[in-house]
């Protein structure tokens, strides 16, 4: 999309570039401005001249994305990404204006009837401004979302509409009068320790309505009035809750929990969302180490060999040295996998794919599963008291 004559050289059957014009949705953005880095699901560009918008998108769930160039808040920098997904019907026409002030893009146009009519009529001769849709990344962005409906994704979009690589955040206790702000800890004296600078910074939190509303994993694994026995159980295998997270968050919906897995992947690997990462970590720990869950949710378990199967191959393998492989967690959450799917009253189906899956991790990322991880674990040793070592 650095040009409109770029962006019209893809490689597509012309029977189907034919189709996906007169099926296809479009977003008309009026406004970006030039050399903003804008996307749409697994591919990105930077907006030319005459950039107007997108056409010949599949019906369905996307992911838009963007981030300004040259933000005067940011430095003159990269400013942060900010994304939202839509769900697109076929010739659905969706408009959107650039908002300097707010560097970000405007709907409000898009509930005006006239407004859509008037740009649905002049569609053709706006077609020369419209970069295609990168069709050549559509069965990788499926493959990523096919889980993820419309309803999970409004479910756990924040209410503000937008995902943004940076929280939005705000002072827990706003000081409005010059007498609270007085009673403050002072900022003109150095401090004594980190506890007392820590101590002088404002207590933030985030903005309401721009948090990401994932499923709450409460760090209590076990039901109330449970037994020292059942407290150890229900900490060796984490169905009771995985279980609780289902019931209260997906209801009759089970497989609804691959979808939010999917999102909070999305949210990380597209939107540059950290908090996707967290979360995406806390998700597959809970699946993985819920051993009975596993014996009664075949459908579930099948359909997570397939959800880590695409993630896993999206992922460079140069990431797991810097951020997965920290304290081993993937592969000691996964090795936790591979042992209980291998164990007594695990379906058939169920026991033969996650050996395939393990066999292509292994040639994949050469990680052996079968050894014993704490055998790779640093030994910590105790010196006596009153030694150092320089």
């Amino acid at each position: 999309m650095a040009s409109s004559s770029d962006s019209n050289s893809v490689d597509m059957d012309p029977d189907v570039a034919r189709r996906l014009f007169e099926e296809g949705a479009t977003l008309v953005l009026l406004g970006v401005p030039q050399g903003t880095e804008l996307g749409i699901d697994c591919k990105s560009w930077q907006v030319g001249p005459r950039f107007r918008g997108v056409k010949m998108i599949p019906p369905g769930l996307h992911f838009l994305h963007y981030c300004s160039i040259n933000s005067p808040r940011c430095g003159n920098e990269i400013g942060p990404k900010t994304g939202l997904f839509l769900s697109l019907k076929p010739r659905e026409i969706i408009v959107a204006n650039w908002d300097p002030k707010e560097e970000d893009l405007d709907f409000s146009a898009s509930k005006n009837e006239e407004e859509v009519n008037r740009i649905r009529a002049t569609l053709r001769e706006l077609d020369p401004y419209l970069g295609p849709y990168p069709y050549e990344v559509m069965r990788k962005w499926v493959s990523l979302t096919d889980r993820l409906s419309e309803e999970v994704a409004n479910s756990l979009q924040p209410l503000s509409g937008r995902i943004c690589a940076y929280s939005d955040v705000i002072p827990e206790t706003e000081y409005r009068h010059t007498q609270d702000r007085a009673e403050q800890p002072r900022n003109d004296t150095a401090c004594q320790s980190m506890k007392e600078g820590l101590d002088r910074l404002p207590k933030m939190k985030v903005r309401e309505g721009t948090e990401l509303r994932f499923s709450h994993i409460a760090k209590k694994t076990y039901p109330n009035g449970a037994t020292p026995a059942e407290i150890t159980q229900c900490s060796m295998d984490l169905s009771y809750a995985l279980e609780t997270v289902l019931e209260k968050n997906h209801g009759q919906q089970p497989l609804n929990l691959l979808g939010e897995l999917q999102f909070a992947f999305v949210c990380f690997l597209i939107g540059d969302v950290y908090e996707g990462f967290e979360h995406w970590k806390r998700l597959l720990a809970l699946l993985c180490r819920s051993e009975e869950s596993m014996r009664e949710r075949k459908d579930l378990y099948l359909g997570l060999i397939a959800v880590l199967y695409h993630q896993l191959g999206e992922i460079p393998p140069d990431f797991f040295v810097d951020i997965v492989s920290q304290n081993n967690f993937l592969t000691t959450t996964l090795q936790d996998f591979f042992q209980f799917a291998s164990g007594p009253g695990i379906d058939a189906a169920l026991r033969k794919r996650a050996e395939k899956f393990k066999a292509h991790l292994t040639k994949k990322f050469n990680w052996d599963f079968d050894a014993d991880m704490d055998d790779c674990a640093p030994v910590v040793v105790e010196l006596p008291e009153g030694v150092t070592v320089d």
